[in-house]
């Protein structure tokens, strides 16, 4: 029978994170693939302010309903950065990327995207 309610003293052990996921899950490639998320993120929202289905969405960018919806579903293995960027500029949106030195508590690149 459980002992539910009754404290047991522990300790939890954590580990403090570097600010991009996939470099605490060891992922091969981890910059890439916070900046495919951080642009995935800005496309949706996008393609949602716009009232645009998914039909409507794929043909908009030029790509098919499968890839629409995986860029919807978060599966972006198979997407490129650059299909990404031509994606937002289709949207009239620009990527500017900056390279800043990296210091203790500041991330090492910048990924910012403004309207055209």
């Amino acid at each position: 029978m459980a002992d539910y309610g009754k404290t047991k003293s522990s300790v939890a052990f954590y580990t403090v994170s570097s600010g991009n996921i996939f470099k605490d899950l060891g992922f091969p490639n981890p910059d890439e693939e916070l900046a495919k998320v951080k642009l995935a993120s800005k496309i949706n929202r996008l393609i949602t302010d716009k009232g645009m289905t998914q039909k409507e969405a794929a043909e908009f960018l030029g790509i098919s309903r499968s890839k629409i919806s995986d860029l919807r579903n978060g599966r972006l293995g198979k997407l490129t950065l650059e299909l990404l960027f031509s994606f937002l500029g289709k949207l009239h949106y620009q990527v500017e990327i900056r390279v800043i030195p990296k210091s203790e508590y500041e991330p090492k690149e910048t990924i910012s995207i403004a309207q055209i």
